[in-house]
């Protein structure tokens, strides 16, 4: 961040302040803040057959990873300090409700299920982030997701939804409090070094988890959320096609004739080519990137691939 963002960070301090043109923006006293948790629905012991490929899930051991349990665990601290309401949002099949039951265990205000795919979809987050938004009824201040998840891992959904609200992005963050009307960051860096950030609302931040634990869930909580009924978005279809089974790669055969030859060896010579005259290999080592280039252009057309 330091050489990438010049001139934003102040001489002698270690915080990252974004300029007034970013749209930061301090909590407004009287208006309720949305913290919205966004969940991510995976099964945790997802087995894969080393035959054909295809991945077993099974919704028993289904549910949030640890990323997605700090991301809750912040989002209902940053609830408390603004005096805000925590909503558990996910977008999965009905078998995802016994996960945001869970949430409302911890201490969620509300919870919201979007309708989606129960398999992986073939999209790269995007369209992810967009069902999760068109869901909800109002714009969040603050959205909390895991860094990444078990089945995907690609991270890039909390970029998505950044874009999507037009908010600052936090990425990666191993601490985050909230004060004076704030967000408080710490992000891990290369090195063993650490990187303070302090950034405005609206604001999509993702954490990793670190030595963030969900607060246990009190058991009257955990009883009255069994019961509770999960509210169900469908923000529309899915523009991506779903992912088909994965099956190991199996090249096409091809009809080749048979090597020349009446005796035995002489075909097997033909099929090792052991006596072909063949072109020793070499190793250039040119000294500018032109040299290099004029090397490969030289070798694709004694081989025929270039004019």
């Amino acid at each position: 961040m330091r050489h990438l963002l010049p001139g934003v960070r102040r001489r002698g301090r270690d915080q990252l302040e974004l300029p007034r043109r970013w749209g930061r923006r301090r909590v407004q006293e009287g208006i309720a803040m949305l913290v919205v948790a966004a969940l991510r629905w995976s099964d945790q012991r997802a087995t894969v057959d080393p035959l054909t490929g295809e991945v077993h899930s099974d919704a028993r051991t289904s549910g949030a990873g640890a990323a997605d349990r700090a991301a809750l665990e912040h989002a209902l601290r940053i609830a408390e300090a603004f005096g805000g309401r925590c909503l558990a949002v996910t977008v999965g099949p009905a078998e995802a409700g016994e996960m945001l039951r869970e949430a409302l265990a911890a201490g969620a205000h509300d919870a919201l299920r979007v309708e989606g795919p129960a398999a992986t979809v073939a999209e790269d987050g995007s369209e992810t982030a967009r069902l999760l938004l068109d869901g909800l009824q109002d714009r969040p201040d603050v959205v909390v997701c895991g860094d990444h998840s078990a089945d995907r891992g690609t991270g890039s959904t909390p970029a998505f939804l950044a874009q999507r609200l037009g908010a600052c992005q936090a990425l990666g963050l191993i601490e985050l409090t909230a004060a004076d009307g704030a967000l408080h960051a710490v992000r891990r860096l290369d090195g063993g070094r650490r990187e303070r950030l302090t950034f405005g609302l609206p604001a999509v931040c993702s954490v990793e988890p670190a030595d963030t634990v969900l607060r246990r869930a009190p058991l009257p909580a955990t009883i009255a959320a069994r019961t509770a009924e999960i509210p169900v978005a469908r923000a529309g279809s899915m523009r991506y096609l779903r992912a088909g089974t994965a099956k190991p790669y199996r090249p096409r055969a091809r009809a080749l004739p048979p090597p020349p030859g009446s005796e035995p060896h002489q075909r097997m010579l033909a099929l090792t080519g052991a006596l072909v005259e063949r072109t020793p290999p070499k190793v250039l080592r040119p000294a500018t990137p032109e040299d290099a280039a004029r090397e490969l252009l030289d070798y694709l057309r004694r081989h025929g691939y270039a004019p």
